[in-house]
């Protein structure tokens, strides 16, 4: 074998080597229980379905991986355990360490509501990122006025946008099994042996497990961006429905207990979003027909939701006439019931009103019916606020009548449900290139004769052109124009979104977002497309423009240019006019992933910093209303960490009562797949947003220039480190492609969209999801650290009182302690003691030793410089919940990544056996489920 790549002593310790060989192990034997648990359970489905000899080898790799990590034996004896392994017996054994991955997630996930259980019944105070914490220093902070809180959240928004980005590798019928699990593990922790109808619940284990095992894990054919719709709809019922309403209904009470006189919160502040069928940009299958089918099933999810609901409250509210008064406004609803049934029921009438009258909008807007209707030939509902009118009338009926307790039930579940979903569910954001809008513009121009070749013209000429069109009513094509595929098919888009507008009302498609924004031109080619489909007049006496024109600034120079673009667009009258009647609010989409993979981890999260930093004062001199778009990805190398800390690292004003932010890959599933997961996560957006828009949470004051500057000198210098690297070193993308599974990515089947934006081997056309996700499969997790530990170390050396500088800043700072800690969280999860083994897939020695011998060195800097900066040397000091993660979970991971280098050696030489490659796919999966934001 060649000699491998040198990699420093440290590099090769397994991560489960963080030296906590106790690890708080009474706090956390509950957890390993349910793990000794689930794992014998699936031991034994593994004997019994596969036999002896894989059982065998299952445990043999497991009591090894664990050798590993107490360093008794070399990782080469571990590798040469699967050497050569029959594919036939390297399946089983891949779907028994992927299946281990997805229950030690359950025991996970049940152990942290066990710990918090502890807290609540000792008596402690909330705990950070809850509801109650952000109250409590509310209280405390004082001297809040009302008036302020009051500006600061007017038109305050919370909104998680569920995005097709899949690094989700599970299907859907797992995901409904490890659920069940869930469930049954949760009953268990209180104390259960039987469940609700006396079944035994660990036969009900059993029988889940076997389930798990006898279902395939991955698709054999690619997901449809069909099945990527219906996929994003399914955590309404899962857990928003319950949860969303009743946390709305919570923070507005809790709020306006606090400034009565405020008015706060009146619309609901935490309202969800989607990408799932809107987002173009490089996905060829979004068409016309799936905004509709987008638009349409989100809309039916919604209405399916509230006649289920009606019928439930019909059952509940049988009260009669003879025996409590109803209010004249509920006599004269129930009066509208064209039948006499119930006449004595004054309550159930009237909810076959609403029932009937839901039933003919119903009939109207969608393109299915949903169950539980009621056609009594009465006029439909125009628009939600009129179906909330009428469920009005009988909360204050109940409420007159003495009855609030029932008010207070699932009718004011109900109320608040129409508030926050309206009859579209959720907003649909658009999204498309603006390269591509360009070509399409420039077509419709020449086709209309206002110019031969748009394209051609300089910055200044462009937008001459474009205010021009926009400053008139009429289109620039008709229906019937020979147009291009590619224009037509964008027209259709935009029409398709003009009809759910209409029909859905206009927070069914609530923003146009401009990938790779960087001009004013590239602004002005949306809304001329806008126009066409009669989404926005700026000509008319009343302007209108119901859909937002967002630009994504995502390139590190985009988002450096970002602010100056904006003050520009802002300055043309027009276009300031389209921002006016928007109530001066103005969206900016900030791109996490692609500004980290253009310039790395440290440098990518500074310019952002800087990039809010610049918007901000934009927004104070123009006087508009900024919203930030945050376009994070579930790793740490595209934008991820922990939410509350990364909000609270925000700049001064960044937030101020608005937030949006993208939820994307397995993360989805992970937060908010059901009630009590999502109640948490979703507190903690909003705990954040409070906190950010209503305290001082930088805490730098008079220090944030001085600061200022420091990150300012870091991020060059960490640039540079990780340009020479990813950019400048000889044969680079060669080694990244034989050392990672990045070709064999696309043939996951986990998503519509294609792995590239263009038919390219190039980096910046690289998406940055298979980006990461082959960094991560491969444990070295470049883009969440490289060039950090240079920087540090260069600091540190040329300036005078770096170091202490530095530490500092880590005490005081919260941005910069964020941007240490997640760094870390990815340190903690790289290894590269297996990456090495990934290095010998590269057959050209001296290419392995060129860019191999720099990951590692930097590995070991950045991992030194970290121990200097925060004094910890343990990397996970500040999660313990990652720390026993890692601890428990990672020696299973060993025999995955092994097993994953062994199938791409066999797959590269030229093995065509089918099972290799669905060997190698089982095992991407299997990571990608046990890392949990790996992509």
């Amino acid at each position: 074998m060649a000699e491998l790549p040198n990699v420093p002593d440290t590099a090769l310790l397994p991560i489960g080597s963080v030296q906590r060989t106790e690890l708080g192990r009474e706090a956390t034997e509950p957890m390993r229980e349910d793990i000794r648990l689930l794992g014998a359970i699936l031991g034994d489905t593994v004997r019994e379905q596969n036999g002896d000899a894989v059982f065998d080898l299952v445990e043999r790799a497991r009591v090894e991986s664990f050798r590993v990590r107490r360093s008794e034996i070399d990782r080469a004896e571990l590798a040469a355990l699967f050497s050569g392994i029959d594919i036939h017996q390297a399946i089983p054994v891949i779907r028994a360490f992927t299946h281990f991955a997805l229950l030690a997630n359950v025991a996970e996930d049940i152990h942290r509501e066990r710990r918090r259980a502890v807290h609540v019944t000792a008596g402690e105070p909330p705990q950070d990122s809850s509801l109650a914490a952000t109250y409590r220093k509310l209280d405390q902070a004082g001297g809040l006025d009302a008036a302020a809180v009051a500006d600061a959240l007017l038109g305050a928004l919370v909104s998680p946008v569920i995005t097709a980005h899949p690094t989700e590798t599970r299907r859907r019928t797992i995901f409904d099994t490890q659920n069940r699990i869930t469930d049954l593990m949760r009953l268990r922790l209180h104390g259960h042996t039987l469940t609700r109808d006396d079944r035994d619940i660990e036969t009900e284990l059993r029988r889940h497990i076997l389930t798990l095992w006898q279902t395939a894990l991955i698709r054999l054919s690619r997901l449809k961006i069909q099945d990527e719709i219906a996929t994003g709809l399914r955590y309404y019922p899962a857990a928003f429905f319950d949860v969303i309403p009743q946390v709305n209904a919570d923070v507005r009470t809790a709020l306006q207990a606090r400034w009565p006189d405020a008015q706060l919160l009146e619309t609901p502040i935490l309202r969800p979003g989607s990408w799932i069928g809107g987002d173009r940009d490089g996905n060829p299958n979004v068409t016309a027909d799936v905004v509709r089918l987008a638009t349409g099933s989100a809309a039916y999810t919604a209405f399916d939701r509230y006649f289920a609901e009606l019928l439930a409250l019909e059952h509940e509210l049988s009260m009669s006439a003879r025996l409590v008064r109803v209010s004249d406004a509920l006599q004269a609803l129930a009066d509208q019931h064209p039948e006499p049934a119930h006449a004595d029921e004054p309550y159930r009438q009237a909810l076959h009103v609403i029932r009937g009258r839901l039933t003919a909008t119903a009939a109207e807007v969608l393109d299915r019916q949903p169950e539980h209707e009621l056609d009594l030939g009465l006029p439909q509902y125009t628009s939600p606020s009129e179906l909330l009118a009428d469920l009005d009338v009988i909360d204050a009926s109940l409420r007159a009548g003495g009855t609030s307790v029932l008010a207070d039930d699932r009718l004011a579940r109900l109320r608040e449900s129409v508030r926050v979903f309206g009859f579209h569910l959720c907003g649909l954001d658009l999204r498309q290139n603006s390269e591509v809008h360009e070509q399409v513009v420039a077509e419709l121009l020449a086709w209309a004769g206002v110019h031969p070749d748009y394209a051609s013209l300089p910055e200044d000429e462009r937008v001459a052109v474009l205010v021009t069109e926009l400053s008139t009513r009429r289109p620039l094509v008709s229906r019937d124009a020979e147009l291009s595929e590619l224009a037509r098919k964008e027209l259709d888009i935009v029409a398709a979104a003009a009809r759910a507008v209409e029909v859905f009302g206009p927070p069914a498609v609530p923003n146009y977002i401009i990938s790779m924004c960087q001009s004013v031109s590239d602004l002005l080619e949306a809304a001329v497309l806008l126009k066409e489909a009669g989404l926005l007049d700026a000509a008319g006496p009343e302007p209108y423009s119901p859909v937002g024109i967002v630009p994504l600034f995502e390139t590190i120079d985009d988002l450096q240019r970002g602010s100056s673009i904006l003050e520009a667009a802002l300055a043309i009258p027009l276009y300031r006019s389209i921002v006016t009647v928007r109530g001066d609010h103005q969206e900016v989409m900030l791109g996490y992933s692609d500004s980290n993979k253009d310039g790395g981890y440290l440098a990518a999260n500074w310019a952002l910093y800087r990039a809010e930093l610049d918007l901000v004062e934009s927004a104070r001199k123009t006087g508009i209303r900024l919203r930030l778009f945050h376009g994070r990805g579930g790793t740490v190398g595209r934008g991820g960490g922990p939410s509350y800390d990364a909000i609270l690292a925000q700049p001064p004003g960044a937030v101020r009562g608005s937030l949006r932010i993208t939820e994307q890959g397995e993360v989805i599933a992970a937060k908010y797949a059901e009630p009590h997961a999502a109640h948490r996560n979703l507190e903690t957006l909003l705990a954040a947003t409070l906190e950010s828009t209503l305290l001082d949470v930088e805490g730098l004051g008079d220090a944030a220039a001085p600061a200022y500057d420091v990150l300012d000198d870091l991020a060059g210098r960490a640039q540079r480190a990780y340009s020479e690297l990813v950019h400048d070193t000889p044969g680079f993308v060669e080694y990244f492609k034989a050392s990672t599974p990045v070709s064999e990515i696309g043939a996951l089947n986990i998503g519509s969209r294609p792995t590239s934006r263009k038919p390219t081997t190039s980096i910046a056309d690289l998406r940055a999801i298979p980006w990461v996700l082959a960094w991560s499969q491969s444990r070295v997790m470049l883009p969440g650290w490289y060039g950090t530990g240079t920087a540090f170390e260069e600091f540190i050396e040329t300036t005078d009182g770096g170091l202490a500088v530095l530490q500092d800043l880590y005490a005081k700072w919260p941005f910069f302690r964020t941007v240490l800690s997640n760094m870390a969280q990815v340190l903690a999860k790289s290894d590269l003691g297996l990456a090495v083994r990934y290095s010998e897939l590269v057959d050209d020695e001296a290419l392995r030793h060129r860019v191999f011998d720099k990951i590692a060195a930097e590995h070991e800097r950045t991992i030194r410089m970290h121990a200097l900066i925060t004094g910890q040397d343990d990397l996970l000091a500040d999660n313990p919940a990652l720390a026993r993660s890692v601890f428990n979970r990672f020696p299973y991971l060993e025999p995955l990544n092994h097993l994953q280098v062994e199938l791409l050696r066999r797959y590269r030489s030229g093995d065509d056996d089918e099972l290799v490659q669905r060997g190698i796919l089982l095992t991407m999966s299997g990571l990608a489920t046990a890392l949990r934001n790996s992509g």
